[in-house]
């Protein structure tokens, strides 16, 4: 039998930790984060990392195994994170997958990834980038792969970087791969629960005042003190929401206000893309907040929609 996860989805700040928390300890699970940006080592407060309180004790994996100057790829989760899932699952425990992160989902329960035999084309292609700006290779993709150039943005240069750099190591599009995984029956099967608010305005609220709370907390001292420890600004990792908009402002060229506005701008348009991505889901599950969350009658209907389909 393929192996059953249950997966807590969802935009930013509806409560996914909870959740996941709740469904670890009452069906004897542990949690595997699906954050992109949770992964990364002394990034606590701009990433909402659980603390050790919020944790209540459950195993969390997928969190602080990276340091924030490495490049950490979809591919790379998916092995690592498929590790860790079946560990869970060979001790006789239940994987619960928590996160906001639809493309590392996505890459989690897929059979297989993306044969690259990384011989420095993304080198390479980075390298391009730097001397010559993104023209060049927005055109080569557009030739290439121009399905995959039509689902992009030219901004978004990390993943035009990746598409090609398939290309070149493979000699299949990124298409044709995401094609060809399709095809193939997932490594897991996944009940998905999806967070969210019922009016879009309380989503935003909640958004904007974890941001609130996240400056109370020293988000601009956290984005300094990997500054000083000499994490590139122009590294993956301090491109996240909340860490590139700060870099101007610790370093007195901005104002910190306005560039916390900008995080809370970028994180609402961040939960709106997060929204389109888990709607493409046929088989997911929408609990939908009320004005204020109400928890006890989020379990209630979370463990009536497990039973239905057979997890006690």
């Amino acid at each position: 039998m393929t192996p059953q996860l249950i997966c807590v989805v969802g935009p930013t700040a509806t409560g996914k930790t909870a959740l996941g928390v709740w469904l670890a300890e009452r069906y004897d699970g542990e949690v595997v984060s699906c954050d992109s940006m949770q992964l990364y080592r002394g990034m606590d407060i701009g990433t909402a990392k659980p603390t050790p309180e919020e944790t209540h004790g459950v195993p969390h994996h997928m969190i602080d195994v990276a340091e924030p100057w490495e490049d950490f790829s979809a591919e790379r989760y998916r092995r690592e994170a498929s590790a860790c899932v079946d560990d869970i699952l060979r001790r006789g425990r239940r994987p619960i997958v928590v996160g906001g992160t639809g493309l590392y989902l996505d890459a989690l329960l897929r059979s297989e990834g993306y044969p690259i035999r990384a011989t420095g084309w993304r080198q390479k292609l980075q390298a391009q980038f730097d001397a010559e700006g993104i023209a060049p290779l927005w055109a080569e993709l557009e030739v290439v792969d121009p399905e995959t150039a039509r689902r992009l943005s030219p901004n978004d240069i990390k993943r035009v970087i990746r598409a090609l750099e398939v290309w070149h190591e493979t000699g299949r599009t990124l298409t044709d791969h995401n094609a060809a995984t399709r095809s193939l029956p997932p490594r897991y099967t996944a009940v998905k629960l999806a967070l969210s608010y019922a009016d879009r305005a309380d989503l935003y609220r909640r958004i904007d005042t974890r941001v609130d709370e996240m400056a109370r907390q020293g988000l601009a001292d956290e984005v300094e003190r990997l500054l000083r420890a000499g994490v590139p600004e122009g590294c993956t990792a301090m491109q996240a929401i909340g860490y590139k908009e700060l870099i101007p402002a610790v370093r007195g060229e901005a104002n910190l206000s306005a560039a916390l506005e900008q995080v809370k701008l970028r994180s609402r348009q961040y939960a709106k893309r997060q929204l389109t991505w888990f709607r493409r889901f046929g088989d997911i599950h929408w609990y939908f907040h009320a004005h204020e969350p109400n928890l006890a009658d989020l379990r209630r209907v979370t463990a009536e929609k497990l039973a239905e389909v057979g997890i006690q």
